[in-house]
């Protein structure tokens, strides 16, 4: 998955927002021209004279004139006002507008990204990786509980509907509404087709919506993504996936594993845990199976600094392929 441009697209997105904003203030400006040409001309005035203002103050005016001056270009403010909203507009109809007032759609807040900038690239990644389409089916909205068996299929301490709705009563009581104040990572382990990246996506779904930055990665995507951060200096790459929000890596255990793989891995697992970066971890394997298959450095780091949810039940996918017939 290629991440290169996406600065670059980003600020072509900004430059064509604030384009077309003054696009349509011009449209604005010939409208009230056309049928209040009074009303404009106060509004020139009011520029005039705020030009003034600016260049009285660099000529280092006494304060007495600034002051009158000042008053006047609010006078002249109040008597526009009341003339745009008389005739039916708005107060603001000869203003600029901004679609993001936090940053008047530049982007960053001085040298500080915006969160509009982090949900633009939000929209831009899953536009690319097909992710938004599975998260209009994959969500909270979709989950069926019904499909977790309310009796007991093995030696686990609940049955399968139980362990699922402690599972769920963590993530909707405490991980997502708590996020931003906690440093929880979590794995999730289990058969396949039990609803770990049914529920991964519904995680993601959640704090996307609330504005965060979440990124998904398959364990093959994230190791070629390392693999062009090491050769290719993918820089802007590398910084999406240390410092996104949270990190969901599915399908751990189905990569080749090599020696690149490995250390590449354990590298940027580590630095995910220094940094305090949460990360949302799925695999096939069993405890015992992430210890066998993992050098003890990354098996360590996965059992000891994630909370471990057991995820069992029925295959669901073909559960949900009985239902169709």
């Amino acid at each position: 998955m290629m991440i290169k441009g996406y600065e670059k697209e980003l600020t072509l997105i900004y430059e064509n927002i604030r384009l077309e904003e003054e696009k349509n203030l011009e449209k604005r400006r010939k409208e009230i021209k056309q049928k209040h040409p009074d009303i404009l001309e106060l509004d020139n005035l009011i520029q005039k004279k705020s030009l003034n203002l600016a260049m009285s103050i660099l000529k280092g005016l006494n304060e007495l004139e600034l002051k009158n001056l000042k008053e006047e270009i609010v006078d002249l403010r109040f008597k526009k006002y009341e003339a745009l909203v008389a005739n039916g507009y708005d107060q603001e109809y000869l203003t600029l507008h901004h679609r993001c007032p936090k940053c008047k759609d530049q982007g960053y807040i001085g040298s500080t990204k915006c969160i509009c900038y982090k949900n633009k690239l939000v929209n831009l990644y899953y536009k690319d990786s097909d992710l938004q389409d599975s998260l209009r089916l994959n969500n909270f909205n979709n989950f069926d509980l019904s499909l977790f068996s309310n009796y007991k299929i093995s030696d686990d301490k609940y049955t399968p509907r139980k362990n699922i709705e402690n599972i769920l009563e963590y993530i909707n009581g405490d991980f997502i509404p708590n996020f931003s104040k906690n440093n929880d990572n979590m794995l999730f382990y289990g058969d396949s087709g039990t609803g770990k990246t049914f529920l991964s996506c519904c995680v993601a779904k959640e704090l996307l919506d609330k504005g965060y930055l979440v990124v998904y990665r398959s364990i093959d995507e994230l190791i070629k993504n390392l693999r062009e951060i090491r050769f290719e200096n993918n820089y802007n790459l590398e910084d999406l996936l240390i410092n996104c929000d949270l990190l969901i890596i599915d399908d751990l255990g189905a990569e080749q594993l090599t020696e690149f793989s490995a250390t590449e891995f354990f590298n940027f697992l580590n630095k995910k845990l220094l940094k305090k970066k949460k990360m949302l971890i799925s695999t096939n394997l069993s405890l015992p199976d992430i210890s066998k298959n993992y050098s003890e450095r990354i098996s360590s780091r996965l059992l000891g600094n994630f909370k471990l949810y057991k995820f069992y039940s029925e295959d669901i996918r073909i559960q949900l392929n009985l239902k169709k017939k």
